[in-house]
């Protein structure tokens, strides 16, 4: 349609209203611009997208662009995480986040990450330098799986102590003593689980090294330890 239009504004004498012409082809620039953008998006080749967004929102700064193109990426991104794509769902997201200012995207990149930290946790994973997400978010990931092993080692940290209490309960109750063996196997059974939760803890601090709930956790295990 634009081509066509153009093509009267070449024609000598053609007899037509430019001004109207002119309205209609401004109006139609920015659909094909955003056309192409959304094409890019669908194709998944988000980089070329981008690109086609930003140069729009350059040429036609009163179109919506922004908005438009942030929920695109936004749609996007939802349509991949219920396909339990995550990885490719954090990148949507972050896109529509970061480049398109989306207010609802931050929300679910973090949901997204969580779920990329959760499946690199059940193969034991310490290190995402081989997860394919953008550079942006690698820090975000280790972050978020530190935050998985924490709370595993929490679990653990926590069976160890109600077996510890329990055992120290029926003392208290007069039901044992602390000489009796089978208050020593108790106590034994409490320090395997603080034992696996310092392994998993420090895989937490690993990833990263500020975690203050790791640290604390470890200074208790290792306090009964």
């Amino acid at each position: 349609a634009i081509e066509l239009y153009e093509s009267v504004l070449t024609i000598p004498d053609h007899g037509q209203d430019e001004s109207n012409i002119s309205k209609v082809i401004a109006q139609l620039k920015p659909i094909v611009a955003k056309d192409e953008a959304n094409a890019a998006v669908d194709a998944k080749e988000y980089e070329k997208a981008v690109e086609l967004y930003k140069a729009a929102m350059a040429d036609f700064e009163d179109a919506g662009i922004e908005e438009q193109a942030g929920k695109v990426f936004y749609n996007a991104g939802i349509t991949s995480y219920k396909s339990k794509s995550y990885i490719e769902a954090a990148k949507c997201f972050t896109i529509a986040e970061t480049q398109f200012a989306n207010e609802k995207a931050g929300k679910y990149r973090s949901a997204s990450l969580k779920k990329v930290a959760e499946a690199l946790a059940s193969e034991g994973k310490t290190a995402v330098d081989d997860v394919d997400v953008c550079e942006q978010n690698t820090e975000l990931l280790k972050k978020s799986l530190a935050k998985v092993y924490v709370s595993e080692g929490n679990e653990l940290y926590k069976k160890g102590a109600g077996i510890l209490s329990a055992a120290n309960q029926k003392v208290n109750d007069g039901g044992m003593s602390t000489a009796d063996d089978a208050y020593n196997a108790e106590v034994s059974k409490a320090k395997k689980e603080f034992t696996a939760a310092v392994a998993i803890l420090e895989k937490a601090l690993a990833l990263d090294s500020g975690n203050a709930n790791a640290t604390k956790l470890i200074e208790a295990c290792k306090a009964v330890l």
